[in-house]
This record gives C-alpha cells, sequence and structure tokens, in this order.
C-alpha cells in the first residue's frame, strides 16, 4: 500500500498564540503537508486517522488525559513507531525536567525541541521523522506481501490433505497444523506435544518409527515414514509422515520440517489382492509425487523465509543506522548554519574593530586572539558540514595517482621517523571527479590517524587501485570508481568502537586531545562526492581506511596563469538581504566601510518591494536559508525584474537546490571583509 498525503501529514497541537501556524507554515514551506488541530482530542483522531508525525507543544498536553494516546501508541503494529516531536520551554528537556522524562517514556518515539529554535532545526527533524515513518509504511507493504504467499502455500497444503509439523532442536518443540492433529485424533483446540505424539505412537511400530528419526536427527538423512497411532478412543489409525532437517546459518541443525496424511483408508481397504496392489502403487506414486514436489516446494519456501528473515533483519539494522545518521546529519547541518552566522557577525565587527582601534599593541593582541578563536569556529563548522554533507565542493577531473604521490613529502614530515611510508600506486588509472584540496585534507586526516594508532611506530601503506560496482550494491550506483586505502599494523579497534566511529564528536583519543570530526568529516567529503568510506579493523592488526571514489572521463581543467589586472570597484548601491539583525548590521557596516551605500531589507519580500521600486541598484548581496522566501527564489524574481543587476548569494549552508549555485556567484560565510572586497571587485570592477 502506497502511503498517501494524509499519512504523511504532520498534525500540530500548539493551541498559546501563532505557534500551531507557524509551525504548520514552515513546514508546509519545506514540501511537507501540515495540518493543525484545535484541541487534543482532534490531535487523536487525526493521528488514528494516519499521519507521518505530530508535533505537539508541552503546555497542551499537561492537563488533559493522555490514556487515549498511549494505549494507541502501545497497540501499534510491528512495523509501526510513531514519531513524535515535542515542543517545550527554555529548559523544559528531559535532563532537566522529569516531567519531560516521562513524557518521553509514555510517547516512546518522541524528540524535544526547546524553544526558541530556529526553523531550520523544526523542518530538519519533521522531515526525518516523515521519511522514516514512509519507510514505516514500506515495511508494512513487505510483511503483507509475506502474509500473501503464506496464504497460498496453506492453500496447496489443503488441497492435498496434508498437515504440516515443525520439530524445533534441539529443545523438541513440536508445532502442528490443525490437520495433521486430526491424523492422531486431536481437536483443534487441543494442544498435542512431542511427548504426546511419542506416546500415541502403536507400541508395534515404535521401533522403527525411532530408527527413522534417529537417523534423521544424527545423519540429517530424510525422514519417510509411515506407522500406526492410537487415537484418544483407542481407535487404530495408519499416518505417513515425510519430513526433511532445516540447518541455521551455523550449519546446525534447527528444525525438521514435513507433512502428515491420513493413509488409514488406504491401508484398511478389504479388495482384491491385485487390485490392492495397483491401486497402491498408483496411490504411493501420486503421493511420491505430490510429496516430492511439496517437499521442494517446503524446503524453497522455507529457505526463501530464512533469506528473507536475515534480509529484514540486516535492513532494518541498516535502516536504524541510516535513520540515526540521516537526523544526527540534518541536526548538524542546522547547527552549523546557526554558528556560521554567529561567527559572520562576530568576524565581521572584529574586522571593522581592529581597522578603527587605536595603535595599542595589547588591544591589536586581544583582537588578533579573538578572530583567531573566531577562524576556528569556522573551522569546526566546515567539519561539521562536511559530515552533513553539505559543504561547498569544487569537484573536478583530477589525477589520483598523482595526487596522492605529490602529497608524499607532506604525509613523510607529519608521521615522523618512527613510521614508514610506503605507496602502491598503478601508471594507469583514470582520473577522479573530487575536489582535489578537500581529499588532500582527507587523506592526511586517515594518515595522522592511523600513526596515532602505532604508539610504538610502525607502518602505513597507500593503495590505490581501480574498483568496479554492479547493480544491486546498497550503497553506491554502478560504475567505475577508485579505492584509496590507507592501511596501517597498529592497535585496531573493537566491533562495538568501530560502529561508533564515523559518528560527530565520538573519539577514542584523551580529552582535548581531539575533536571527535575527523572520520565523520572524511565520511560525509567521500558520500558528497558520489562514493563512500569504509572501515575494516582488527584489534591488535590494525585498521584499513578505503576511500571509495568516482571516476570521470572529462579532461583535467587548464590552471588559468593569466596575469588579471583587478581594479578597485566604483562605490555603488547595494541591496543588502538577511534576515538576521546581528549580520545584517556587521556586513552593512563593512560595506560602508568599502565606500559602498547600502540598502538594507530584513526579507525576501522586503526586498521584493525594493526591486519594483524606482530605486538605482548596482548589485544584490543575499543570504540564502531565509523564511518565506530563499536567497535562490529572489534571485529568479530579480532577474525577471531586473535583468541585469548582478546578485551575490552569502551562505554557510551548501545545501541549495539542484544546479541552482551554478548560475549565481557565491561568498561562503564566515567571511573577512578582504574577502567581500575582492568578490564584490569582480562583479562591479
Amino acid at each position: 500500500m502506497k502511503p498517501g498525503r494524509s499519512s504523511e501529514r504532520a498534525v500540530i497541537l500548539a493551541p498559546t498564540g501563532r505557534d500551531s501556524a507557524v509551525a504548520a507554515a514552515l513546514i508546509r514551506e519545506a514540501g511537507f503537508y501540515a495540518q493543525p488541530c484545535e484541541d487534543f482530542l482532534s490531535l487523536l483522531e487525526e493521528i488514528r486517522g494516519g499521519a507521518g508525525v505530530a508535533v505537539i507543544a508541552d503546555e497542551a498536553i499537561k492537563t488533559v488525559d493522555l490514556r487515549g494516546l498511549g494505549n494507541w501508541l502501545h497497540d501499534q503494529p510491528s512495523w509501526s513507531d510513531f514519531p513524535i516531536v515535542l515542543l517545550t520551554r527554555q529548559g523544559g528537556g528531559p535532563e532537566r525536567n522529569p516531567d519531560a522524562a516521562r513524557l518521553g517514556q509514555l510517547l516512546g518515539n518522541v524528540t524535544f525541541i526547546e524553544r526558541p529554535f530556529h526553523p531550520t532545526t523544526l523542518i530538519s527533524i519533521v522531515g526525518s521523522a516523515v521519511r522514516a515513518r514512509r519507510r514505516q509504511y514500506q515495511t508494512r507493504a513487505i510483511l503483507e506481501d509475506l502474509g500473501d504467499s503464506q496464504g497460498l502455500l496453506q492453500t496447496a497444503l489443503d488441497a492435498g490433505r496434508l498437515g504440516t509439523l515443525e520439530l524445533h532442536l534441539p529443545e523438541l518443540r513440536l508445532e502442528v497444523s490443525d490437520t495433521t492433529k486430526a491424523c492422531f485424533g486431536r481437536r483443534p483446540d487441543q494442544s498435542f506435544t512431542f511427548s504426546e505424539l511419542q506416546a500415541a505412537v502403536h507400541p508395534d511400530d515404535r521401533e522403527q518409527r525411532q530408527q527413522a528419526l534417529d537417523a534423521t536427527l544424527m545423519a540429517g538423512a530424510d525422514y519417510n515414514v509411515e506407522y500406526r497411532n492410537i487415537w484418544p478412543d483407542g481407535s487404530v489409525h495408519w499416518v505417513e509422515t515425510r519430513a526433511r532437517m532445516v540447518r541455521g546459518p551455523d550449519g546446525k541443525p534447527k528444525t525438521l520440517v514435513g507433512v502428515s496424511v491420513d493413509i488409514t483408508a488406504r491401508k484398511s481397504a478389504d479388495i482384491d489382492r491385485d487390485n490392492l496392489l495397483e491401486q497402491l502403487t498408483a496411490e504411493r506414486s501420486a503421493l511420491a509425487e505430490l510429496t516430492a514436489t511439496l517437499e521442494q516446494r517446503v524446503g524453497e519456501r522455507s529457505n526463501d523465509l530464512m533469506k528473507e528473515v536475515a534480509a529484514r533483519e540486516k535492513a532494518q539494522d541498516q535502516l536504524r543506522q541510516a535513520q540515526k545518521m540521516e537526523t544526527i546529519g540534518q541536526l548538524t547541518g542546522g547547527v552549523a548554519h546557526d554558528f556560521n552566522n554567529l561567527l559572520m557577525a562576530v568576524m565581521g565587527n572584529l574586522d571593522l574593530l581592529r581597522k578603527r582601534m587605536p595603535d595599542d599593541p595589547r588591544l591589536k593582541r586581544l583582537v588578533d586572539g579573538a578572530m583567531q578563536g573566531a577562524e576556528r569556529g569556522a573551522s569546526l563548522t566546515q567539519r561539521l558540514l562536511a559530515f552533513a554533507r553539505q559543504q561547498d565542493l569544487k569537484a573536478v577531473a583530477v589525477d589520483l595517482g598523482a595526487l596522492v604521490r605529490g602529497m608524499s613529502d607532506l604525509l613523510e614530515r607529519s608521521l615522523g621517523p618512527r613510521v614508514a611510508l610506503r605507496l602502491d600506486i598503478p601508471d594507469d588509472l583514470p582520473r577522479a571527479q573530487i575536489d582535489p584540496n578537500q581529499l588532500e585534507l582527507a587523506i592526511l586526516n586517515l594518515a595522522i590517524n592511523a600513526r596515532d594508532a602505532m604508539q610504538d611506530g610502525g607502518s602505513i601503506d597507500i593503495k590505490v587501485k581501480k574498483h568496479r560496482v554492479g547493480k544491486g550494491d546498497p550503497v553506491l550506483k554502478p560504475g567505475d570508481y577508485l579505492k584509496v586505502s590507507i592501511i596501517d599494523n597498529g592497535a585496531g579497534m573493537s566491533p562495538e568502537t568501530l560502529k561508533k566511529a564515523i559518528e560527530p564528536f565520538f573519539s577514542t583519543k584523551p580529552v582535548g586531545k581531539g575533536t571527535g570530526l575527523g572520520l565523520s568529516m572524511v565520511h560525509g567529503l567521500a558520500v558528497q562526492l558520489g562514493g563512500t568510506l569504509d572501515l575494516s579493523s582488527v584489534v591488535g592488526k590494525g585498521t584499513t581506511a578505503t576511500l571509495v571514489l568516482p571516476v570521470t572521463d572529462r579532461k583535467p581543467e587548464a590552471a588559468d596563469t593569466a596575469n588579471v589586472m583587478r581594479h578597485a570597484a566604483r562605490s555603488a548601491v547595494i541591496l543588502f538581504v538577511d534576515d538576521d539583525p546581528l549580520i545584517a548590521m556587521s556586513t552593512t557596516e563593512m560595506l560602508e566601510d568599502l565606500g559602498h551605500r547600502v540598502i538594507p531589507a530584513n526579507s525576501g519580500r522586503h526586498a521584493l518591494e525594493i526591486l519594483k521600486s524606482d530605486e538605482p541598484l548596482d548589485l544584490m548581496m543575499t543570504d540564502h536559508m531565509m523564511p518565506g522566501m530563499t536567497g535562490i527564489e529572489l534571485a529568479a524574481h530579480s532577474r525577471e525584474m531586473r535583468p541585469s543587476l548582478p546578485v551575490l548569494l552569502a551562505t554557510g549552508y551548501a545545501d541549495l537546490p539542484e544546479g541552482a549555485q551554478l548560475d549565481l556567484p557565491r561568498l561562503a560565510k564566515p567571511y573577512h571583509q578582504d574577502q567581500l572586497r575582492d568578490r564584490l571587485d569582480q562583479l562591479l570592477g
């Protein structure tokens, strides 16, 4: 069943002020469906009718009876884990508020957001929840298909009047169908254990039946036996049972699966000997053919079910890990964007302060120290954006072998005299589609990690080779790739550490010795380039980190060696658009300090009003992530009204619409006044 609009919508309960309307507007602008609710009962009714996520303000449920919602969540089917986003006041999270912790236990899959929050945070969490709910609906469809297949198999068994049995090993726990119970004179509502079956076998047939069972359990032979059994009413009946051993993934016997059929009528028929032999031969042949086919189908279906269960468990583990990393990535990207805005205001004001402060060496050292701290923060946000796959990359065709060879001197100096570096790079490698600067940083990061894992020294091998990916790969698209492997013989990682290695801020180094962003940054870079990062490790034997990168047929771009004379831009009238007042203030000051006249606008709609007026403008500079209208959308409207007006997009967030970033010149936040001046010189000079 394909989920529709109603099953993926976000239902909202926030009765205080304009919280409900604002949240609904933000969610709809992000491309999701939103349904505000008037009260708790209507919210519960909407959830029962089908929804993707519920967004609830904590004050709306403090005094209501939550048993109805709790019962509904408790009674969810196995495929369902309905997500809830709870909006709390500052300090109302589960870490400091026992009531919030209690709500978390009651509601289950709940995410807390403390107000006030940035719109990007709400949109990221709602988006992740809706996508997770969509995958739950896909799981439901798979389970329904499995149920249909099992129904068809049962129909075939009923048509052949065959009962099923399954003997679980080694505990000898017996499961039988109603038809098999009837073969032993039991009603469907009666229990029938393995010991009861043993006791029901006719005394004269117990030895030969036990021999057949022992041969199956010890040697794995097929179980095929006819014997008499005594019903509870004392009557004697014949039964034929055929079964086969099914082994688990470890090769050990897991279950004995088979079928039973009542053959009393055939055994007791009073007919002529010749006719009896002919009939018995025909019936046996027909039964053998039917049973052989059924055995094959039962065996195949059992194997298929085992594979499906194993695949489903693996898929669920991958799904949970992907959901976890996707949620962390979305939150990390939103936080990095907010930090970039804050650092933009800090660095901009420090630039201006440095130019205007008196000639005092002590003040200069203080300002320089503050600027260094801000630049370190900018470097940290770049690593966060790399993990979130939202950094601004310049992927070009690169000779990967030459790039790695060219790093050998840098690597040897970084690794020190106690570590031997060995390169294994063929000469006939295709070109890779990568950002060379970011890839050099990633390789250096992996090499230093390998060095730190070898406290007593050792060797590091860097190998580059071709790699082909076919259809069915769960991570990579089919095609040609290059593998760059950094191999050390250090301490290695345990399986538990390996699972967490690429999570941001996870580190095995002592406090103060690392940010825990190295591997997460490398992983995010590889995925954003269209590849991946594979890690394998054995404790005591070392670790192998492999970057898988896409290849390209494009030729390397020639370096522009022309000596271009850059003239200072004329004084210009600049329309500056940004919804953050701190950035607006600092950037306006920097622009005016450069001699420009600035017309500020705090939203895309405000900027459109200025564009529609007769105000003379030489350039528009705009942020991208703004509520109501993004910078890309504003630029599109600007080109309709003023086609010749240059537009500069200033943003610390690389999650732009596909292809849009190619049409506009960009300035990455946070930036210095010198970088701003150079960019304006290019556009206005």
